[in-house]
C-alpha cells in the first residue's frame, strides 16, 4: 500500500520553530533577540508552560474510518483555515523591521487572525489597511477616558474585528536580561546594544530603511519631541494596566462587536467578566512573562474547562510551539488557539518570507498529527486525549 507523503509548502531548511528560533539569534541583535526569548524572573513559568503542554499524550485510533482532516474553524461568525491565530506582541519593530505587517499580511492569505498589541509598532490604521479589515486589536488600557474612546472609536472605524482587552499586566513583569539590555522603562542605548546593532548588518538596514521602532498607534497621544528618556514616565502616566469590572464595563458599552479579555486564569474572574457580557477569553500567563510563581497556561485552561466549556468561548497561547502543540491544547478544551514567539522567528529567520513559512509549518504538522491519530475535525480532540 503506498503511504501518504507530507506536502512540503515552506522552505525545508527550516522545518521547526527550534530551527527558525536558531536562525533568527544570529540575525537578530542580542538586545532584540532576549526581549523576545525571556520570561520573568528565572524563566521558571516561561519553561513550565513548554513542559507542561509536552507532558499531554495523545491516542491514536487506527482501525477508525477516517476522512481527509479538516481544519476550518469557526470562531465569531468567520470561519478560519486553521484553529490557530498570531498572538499580540509589543515593539515587534524592534525584533525585526515591519514584523506587524509581514505577519499580518500572511495572516490574511492564510484566512487565520492577526492580533495588533497597543504598544506594536505599526498603527491600528497601517494594519487594518494591509489586512483587509480582518485583524483583531488588543487594548492596553488607558487611564485617561478620552484616549480609551478614540483608541476603541478609531479600532471601529478601522473595521478590527475584535477588540481584545489585555488584564494580565497589573504591573510590568520583572525581567533581568531586559534590565541588563537598557530595554526597561526608560530604555537606555549603550554602546554594547551599538556594536550589537552593526554586527547584524541585515537587521540595520533594513531598520534604517523602515524607520526606527516607535509606538504608531499612540503617537497621536505623544508630546512632540518626547525623548527616550521620558518615554517610560509617559508609558507610566498614561496606561494603568490594573482591570476591574468597573473599568470593563465601558468598553463593553463602547464595543459592539466581540469583545474578550486576555490574560483570565480563574474561574471566579471568568465568571465576573461573563457577567458583563465578553464574549470569551484568551487564557494566557503573558508567555510567562509576568509572574514565575504562576502556572502554567494549559493548566489554567484545563481547569477553566471544567468549569464553564461550552459558556464562551476560552482560547489559549502561552507555551505552544508547533502544530502538536496546537493539538494538544484543542484536546484539551480549547476552542481555538494563538501563538507569539514562533511567528516572530519566523520572521527573525526569513524576512518577509517568515510568516507565510511559519503558517505552513503549522498547518503541516498540525494535518500530520490529525491524520496520525484519526481526528477529522479540530473540534473532536478531546476524543483523543490520555487522561
Amino acid at each position: 500500500m503506498k503511504q501518504q507523503e507530507i506536502t512540503i509548502s515552506f522552505n525545508p531548511r527550516y522545518p521547526s520553530v527550534s530551527d527558525l528560533r536558531r536562525k533568527a539569534k544570529k540575525r537578530i541583535p542580542r538586545f532584540a533577540f532576549e526581549y523576545l526569548d525571556g520570561g520573568c524572573n528565572d524563566d521558571v513559568n516561561l519553561n513550565r508552560n513548554t513542559e507542561d503542554l509536552q507532558a499531554l499524550q495523545l491516542m491514536p485510533y487506527y482501525l477508525r474510518k477516517f476522512k481527509e482532516p479538516i481544519m476550518r474553524t469557526e470562531l465569531f461568525g468567520h470561519t478560519y483555515e486553521a484553529p490557530f491565530g498570531i498572538a499580540p506582541i509589543g515593539l515587534q519593530g524592534l525584533i525585526w523591521p515591519n514584523a506587524p505587517e509581514i505577519l499580518a499580511k500572511a495572516a490574511l492569505k492564510h484566512n487565520i487572525p492577526f492580533i495588533l498589541s497597543t504598544v506594536s509598532s505599526a498603527s491600528i490604521e497601517r494594519i487594518a489597511e494591509v489586512s483587509e479589515g480582518s485583524a483583531w486589536f488588543q487594548l492596553y488600557h488607558p487611564k485617561s477616558e478620552q484616549m480609551r474612546k478614540d483608541i476603541i472609536e478609531r479600532a471601529n472605524s478601522a473595521g478590527m474585528r475584535v477588540l481584545v482587552v489585555l488584564v494580565d499586566v497589573p504591573s510590568f513583569g520583572f525581567r533581568p536580561r531586559d534590565i541588563r539590555n537598557g530595554l526597561a522603562m526608560p530604555p537606555k542605548m549603550n554602546w554594547q546594544n551599538i556594536f550589537q546593532m552593526i554586527s547584524k548588518p541585515t537587521w540595520g538596514i533594513r531598520t534604517l530603511q523602515a524607520g526606527g521602532p516607535s509606538f504608531k498607534t499612540l503617537k497621536p497621544y505623544m508630546p512632540k519631541g518626547l525623548s527616550m528618556a521620558k518615554l517610560g514616565q509617559f508609558m507610566n502616566d498614561t496606561f494603568s494596566g490594573r482591570m476591574d469590572l468597573e473599568r470593563i464595563k465601558p468598553i463593553r458599552d463602547l464595543w459592539k462587536g466581540p469583545l474578550v479579555l486576555k490574560g483570565i486564569v480563574n474561574p471566579q474572574d471568568l465568571e465576573e467578566a461573563l457577567s458583563l457580557g465578553i464574549d470569551g477569553i484568551i487564557v494566557s500567563n503573558h508567555g510567562g512573562r509576568q509572574i514565575d510563581a504562576g502556572e502554567s497556561s494549559i493548566r489554567s485552561l484545563q481547569n477553566l474547562v471544567k468549569t464553564h466549556k461550552g459558556k464562551t468561548h476560552l482560547m489559549m497561547d502561552s507555551g505552544l510551539r508547533s502544530g502538536t502543540d496546537i493539538a494538544r491544547s484543542l484536546a484539551c478544551g480549547a476552542n481555538f488557539t494563538f501563538l507569539g514567539r514562533p511567528f516572530m522567528y519566523g520572521v527573525g529567520a526569513l524576512g518577509t518570507k517568515g510568516g507565510d513559512h511559519i503558517i505552513s509549518v503549522l498547518k503541516a504538522q498540525l494535518k500530520q498529527v490529525m491524520e496520525q491519530i484519526g481526528c477529522s475535525e479540530t473540534d473532536r480532540f478531546e476524543e483523543f486525549l490520555i487522561r
